[in-house]
């Protein structure tokens, strides 16, 4: 690592032997910002510093030179973070030129040949410190008398601005812009009236987003403008939070588009950064001024001809057609796709014709729609045109549709292991990704909950094999974001919530609201709070969470509705919106949101005793769960099957439906599935012992005392949830339990507990035989 960052002071810049001093984007002309860093520099050669503090402060070189200018308070900050010592020492060697004359700035620039014109200098003139200093002394030598004292004023303008208060009156940093362009080095007489006239042409609605309380900045050079894009593009892409903020960049971005509106990268990062903040008209306005900025500069067409030209067209479509899919604006996406795809047939454009396919399947998924054989033509054709990138991401498409249909696990497991070897051959970091957290995603689908958790940690685990820029690792990305939405839910039905609310926290602070992953922490958040509500059976906080969860997914929020209301006894209610649910949901073909609501309406049908009328329904969801591999909704399934027949008169059979779901609901379920299949379980031994709380009967010791022992590890799944309801029902059962065998003690304790639940929630225990 070292050796890497003290290149910028060893190593030439070279390209077939030639040293360029333009790729280090400096300006053409020396600022009071330029002065800083060559005091920078000179104190780094001139003073020791330890090995650790000299590697940041290399690390710190490239980002100050090439950067745009930094006041005064942004750049001591910056060094001070790196070393206050040599911090301490550039502000006194600037203070000594802003107080003293301009005979002492004089002196600077004639000392600053003495560090790399020694022997043992680290700072030799083909390094990139080197190079710099040499520039910037060329340009120093080259200014006029009047050029060199005004260059001395903007000096002491810039460091006394830092202690001046705003209520001074001064005018600002910025505000000696214009006057920079009198030392560039190739300055013509007309750049002010060129600014001028640039800044009028500027669009109503990015004057309109500019702060007026901020002063113009000048023109930055054009490496300049090229580094600070690079970086905030990369930052945007995988590390948001470190990037500027939306307001910020977009104030820079107009900034820079007022000197130099047909710069096109402008107008792409224009159109991420309004895409952050979810502004369709400004982020389009901004992909139409990129692609026409783009093909005015030539630069397509110098290289490919008319051909450059035509590309340029497609791809502006294309892109266009996949903005409006983010926006939901599924006919105007398909509109600029027909004519993205219309212009690639006539230029005979193989790939961008494989672009439009996987938009157009996309496209049809998002309508909902069934695109598996689009799907497949898109994976043929990729393959066949050798584009590996485009066929994965196909080929996990038809696994997640797959997955939906009732695949079984491991032809779609076969199917990912087959795109997973494609992507380490292939390098295609991104799609490892994906993968990974689809198969969590499947897992947890099918009711796995522990190789769910153990493909999520080998996802959060793994090192990228993205290069790292500007200190960043790419971890903001959609699959991190599903992966840890899954860790909190993991963690939520094992009763954890301490742990649930700082993996909430990291996914609040990595991904904000305003970013479009944030939709999946926030619904993942409703959803943990709606549930642990109903476990402590508080419907009155759980009722407002409704409205939010269905802002963010209309069918999570109508089921939810629907329990909601069943918990407040307005069944009417309740059934009417599971019976429009149920119909939309067989439409839509989600066969995990049919079941649940099947089990809910069974639940309705025993508070009205009608349990032969939802014998029916749970059998119909039985198989549908089976059908579809889900074995988590199947065991739910078997438990409600297993209470119907207990409540039927039939707790052999209950019995025995029972020993066939308590494995995997013990394996893999949630800490209230375990409670309630243990509950329901002692329910069972105590009927089939022969049981009766008030009637007259020797009842099966034996039986009984393994009863005991199941409702006390149903207890202790309850407590573990809160779930004071649920607890007041087992000691209940308890206590008639231990009185039957003639256990006193524990009989009152039990009564006592009861008792105290029952007092502290100050409502009516509903009757036990009507809920599972």
């Amino acid at each position: 690592m070292a050796s890497v960052h003290e290149s910028l002071y060893f190593n030439p810049m070279m390209t077939n032997g030639v040293v360029h001093a333009n790729v280090f984007g400096i300006k053409d002309w020396v600022t009071p910002y330029k002065i800083s860093v060559l005091a920078l520099l000179y104190e780094m050669t001139a003073s020791k510093l330890t090995l650790p503090e000299r590697r940041r402060l290399n690390k710190l070189i490239l980002p100050l030179q090439q950067g745009p200018d930094l006041t005064l308070d942004q750049f001591l900050k910056t060094v001070e973070e790196c070393c206050p010592q040599t911090a301490y020492a550039v502000k006194v060697r600037l203070r000594d030129m802003a107080d003293g004359e301009l005979k002492d700035m004089e002196y600077f620039f004639s000392t600053l040949t003495t560090p790399f014109t020694a022997f043992d200098t680290e700072a030799y003139k083909t390094s990139v410190v080197g190079l710099f200093m040499r520039h910037m002394l060329l340009a120093y030598n080259k200014l006029s008398f009047s050029q060199v004292y005004k260059l001395y004023k903007s000096l002491q303008h810039y460091y006394h601005s830092h202690y001046a208060k705003p209520a001074d009156g001064q005018v600002g940093l910025p505000a000696l812009a214009a006057d920079d362009s009198e030392m560039d080095l190739t300055s013509t007489e007309d750049t002010v009236d060129r600014i001028d006239k640039e800044e009028l042409d500027i669009p109503l609605h990015e004057s309109e987003l500019r702060n007026d309380n901020t002063t113009t900045k000048g023109p930055l050079s054009q490496k300049q403008a090229e580094y600070f894009l690079a970086r905030q593009a990369y930052l945007l892409k995988n590390d948001e939070n470190k990037a500027l903020k939306p307001a910020a960049l977009q104030e820079e971005l107009n900034n820079m588009l007022k000197f130099n509106p047909d710069f096109a990268e402008a107008h792409y990062l224009n159109y991420l950064n309004s895409m952050r903040v979810q502004d369709i008209f400004l982020s389009a306005h901004s992909l139409l001024h990129y692609f026409d900025r783009l093909i005015l500069s030539g630069n397509e067409g110098k290289s490919n001809g008319d051909e450059g030209y035509g590309r340029s067209l497609r791809y502006a479509a294309l892109n266009l057609a996949s903005l409006h899919c983010r926006f939901g604006h599924y006919q105007q996406a398909d509109l600029a796709l027909q004519e993205a795809i219309r212009i690639a047939q006539e230029s005979s454009d193989h790939v961008c014709l494989q672009h439009c396919l996987s938009w157009l399947y996309t496209l049809e998924q998002m309508k909902g729609s069934d695109s598996t054989v689009l799907t497949e033509d898109s994976v043929k054709m990729a393959a066949h045109f050798c584009l590996p990138y485009l066929a994965s991401l196909g080929i996990q498409s038809l696994v997640q549709q797959g997955a939906t249909q009732g695949k079984t696990a491991h032809k779609l497991m076969d199917a990912l292991k087959d795109t997973d070897i494609l992507h380490w051959k292939h390098s295609l970091s991104e799609l490892i990704e994906i993968s990974l957290a689809q198969t969590t995603s499947i897992w947890r689908m099918y009711g796995k909950s522990t190789m769910a958790l153990q493909q999520a940690q080998l996802l959060l685990n793994m090192s990228s094999l993205e290069p790292v820029n500007f200190g960043v690792q790419q971890n903001n990305t959609e699959a991190f974001a599903v992966a840890l939405c899954h860790l909190a839910e993991l963690h939520a039905e094992q009763g954890l919530y301490s742990v649930v609310s700082e993996i909430l926290q990291h996914l609040k602070e990595q991904f904000p609201p305003h970013t479009q992953q944030a939709k999946l922490w926030m619904l993942c958040d409703l959803k943990v709070q709606f549930e642990r509500h109903m476990n402590e059976g508080k419907c009155h906080l759980a009722e407002p969470l409704v409205t939010a969860i269905s802002a963010l997914n209309k069918t999570e929020g109508l089921y939810r509705k629907a329990q909601v209301l069943k918990a407040l006894n307005r069944s009417t209610e309740a059934y009417s919106i599971l019976q429009r649910l149920q119909v939309y949901c067989e439409k839509t073909k989600c066969a995990e949101i049919v079941i649940r609501v099947m089990l809910c309406t069974a639940e309705l049908h025993w508070e009205s005793s009608g349990f032969s009328t939802a014998l029916p329904l749970l059998l119909q969801a039985l198989a549908l769960a089976r059908q579809h591999h889900l074995q988590s909704l199947a065991s739910e399934t078997v438990l409600h099957l297993a209470f119907t027949q207990l409540m039927l008169g039939v707790p052999e059979q209950a019995l025995s439906v029972l020993h066939e779901a308590i494995e995997p609901v013990l394996a893999h379920g949630s800490v209230m599935d375990k409670g309630r299949a243990l509950l329901l379980t002692a329910r069972c031994q105590m009927a089939v012992a022969g049981f009766r709380p008030n009637g007259p009967g020797q009842a099966d010791l034996h039986l009984a005392a393994l009863a005991v022992d199941t409702l006390n590890e149903a207890a202790a799944y309850f407590s573990k949830l809160n779930c004071k309801e649920r607890l007041r029902d087992v000691h209940y059962l308890q206590a008639q339990l231990h009185r039957s065998l003639g256990q006193t003690s524990q009989c009152n304790k039990s009564a006592m507990l009861f008792r105290l639940l029952d007092q502290e929630l100050q409502s009516p225990a509903p009757p036990v035989s009507m809920r599972l």
